[in-house]
């Protein structure tokens, strides 16, 4: 048994998180949400910082954005970016399905353009969840430090990419904007963080 394994066993069966799991497969999309331990830290990193409005980049099939849904408190907002729309509309069923559809903003289309679109709204946030295309992750530290509140909450998903991180031969595009973003995320002044290495890893910084 894997110390994965023994977290999953713990934690036990979610229906919620299962149908998502169901859905993402049924429709043929790629099986790739946050991890269940990963998910449960997301809920309680949510509540612990008390945020507001949390804003993930990559909705998926809702796997990770009931798990944020999940820490907000009354009141509380997400905002979700996606890209495909077939993907938005099955996260946004799997939501309201577990009772989240009211709280969440689907906003579809490229990342990078929407991100800009909140900058000119004036939005901020106190929650960041990344878990898009890995090649742009250094460019969605820039957006997250910029729409940042202070004491804002930032994480990405997938810092390991299956051990090519640490491999000296893999130097492929996304390992090295992989890289770069870890390096940020645990090294930059303007953060405190920290890469937690269980599944596929995931950084975690908290803006100063």
């Amino acid at each position: 048994m894997s110390a994965e394994s023994y977290i999953e066993g713990l934690l036990g069966e979610d229906a919620d998180l299962e149908r998502v799991r169901q859905e993402i497969r049924s429709h043929g999309m790629p099986e790739i949400s946050i991890a269940r331990g990963y998910g449960k830290l997301l809920t309680m990193l949510v509540r612990m910082s008390r945020a507001e409005n949390v804003l993930e980049i990559g909705a998926l099939g809702g796997y990770s954005g009931i798990c944020l849904a999940r820490g907000l408190s009354e009141g509380g907002r997400l905002t979700s970016l996606e890209l495909v729309q077939e993907f938005a509309d099955v996260a946004r069923s799997n939501l309201e399905a577990a009772g989240f559809g009211s709280v969440v903003d689907y906003k579809i289309g490229d990342a990078k353009e929407n991100l800009a679109k909140l900058a000119e709204e004036g939005r901020t946030f106190d929650f960041f969840f990344i878990d898009a295309d890995k090649e742009s992750y250094p460019v969605y530290l820039d957006w997250a430090l910029r729409l940042a509140k202070p004491g804002a909450v930032i994480a990405g998903d997938n810092a390991l990419l299956h051990g090519r991180i640490y491999d000296p031969d893999k130097n492929g595009p996304s390992v090295l904007a992989m890289r770069q973003f870890n390096e940020r995320m645990v090294q930059d002044e303007r953060l405190l963080g920290t890469l937690l290495p269980a599944y596929d890893g995931l950084t975690v910084a908290l803006v100063k």
